[in-house]
C-alpha cells in the first residue's frame, strides 16, 4: 500500500500525542511509517509544512459555532473549544503557534476566529491584532496548563494550579478580551 499524505499527518499527530514535539522528528516519523526519511518529502515539503498540517488535524474536530449566536458569544464558544482540543495534547500550543505564525489562514478554526472578530464589529485595521490577542490567550492558557501538569509530574511536592483553575483563569481573560472588563460575562462562555 502506497504512503499517503493523510497517513503521514495522522502518524505525526499520534507521535505528538504520545511523545511531544521534541520527539517528532522526520526520522522518527519515517521509522514509524517504515519508510526512508526522503519518502516523507513526497508528501510534505518540510517539517514546517508538516506541523501546519498537524495543527489543522488537531483542530479538525472543533465545531464551527452555531449561526444563531452573537459574534461575541460565538468567539467565546470557539475559543473555549480550541483550548479544550489542544489542552490534552503535549506541546500542542507550540505546534499551533508555529502554524499560526507560518500561515495564519492555514488552520480553519483560527481562520474562523478571525472572521468572527470582524463580525463582532472590530474595525478592519484592528482585526488581525485582536485575533492575535485571542490566539495568544488560548495558546498561553494551554501551555500554562501543560506546564503545571509537567511540573507536578517532575516534582510530586509541587503545588500548582490544576486544570480547572487554569481553565477558570482562561475564562476570566476571555471575558476581558471580549467584553473589556472583569465580571461581564458573555453568555455561552
Amino acid at each position: 500500500m502506497a504512503l499517503t499524505r493523510a497517513q503521514v499527518v495522522s502518524t505525526a499527530v499520534d507521535l505528538l500525542r504520545r511523545y511531544g514535539l521534541a520527539d517528532l522528528s522526520m526520522r522518527r516519523l519515517a521509522r514509524e511509517l517504515d519508510v526512508q526519511p526522503g519518502a516523507l518529502y513526497w508528501h510534505v515539503a518540510s517539517k514546517q509544512e508538516l506541523l501546519v498540517e498537524v495543527a489543522g488535524a488537531l483542530l479538525a474536530e472543533v465545531p464551527e459555532p452555531r449561526d444563531d449566536l452573537r459574534a461575541h458569544e460565538a468567539l467565546a464558544v470557539l475559543s473555549t473549544a480550541v483550548r479544550a482540543a489542544l489542552a490534552p495534547v503535549p506541546d500542542a500550543a507550540d505546534v499551533v503557534g508555529m502554524a499560526y505564525a507560518a500561515e495564519r489562514a492555514a488552520v480553519p478554526a483560527l481562520r474562523e476566529l478571525r472572521g468572527l472578530v470582524g463580525r463582532a464589529g472590530v474595525p478592519a485595521e484592528a482585526c488581525e491584532a485582536v485575533t492575535d490577542l485571542l490566539v495568544h490567550h488560548i495558546l498561553g492558557s494551554v501551555a500554562l496548563e501543560q506546564n503545571e501538569r509537567q511540573a507536578g509530574a517532575v516534582d510530586p511536592s509541587y503545588v500548582g494550579r490544576d486544570a480547572a483553575e487554569v481553565a477558570a483563569s482562561f475564562a476570566v481573560g476571555l471575558d476581558v478580551i471580549l467584553c473589556g472588563s472583569v465580571g461581564t460575562k458573555v453568555s455561552g462562555s
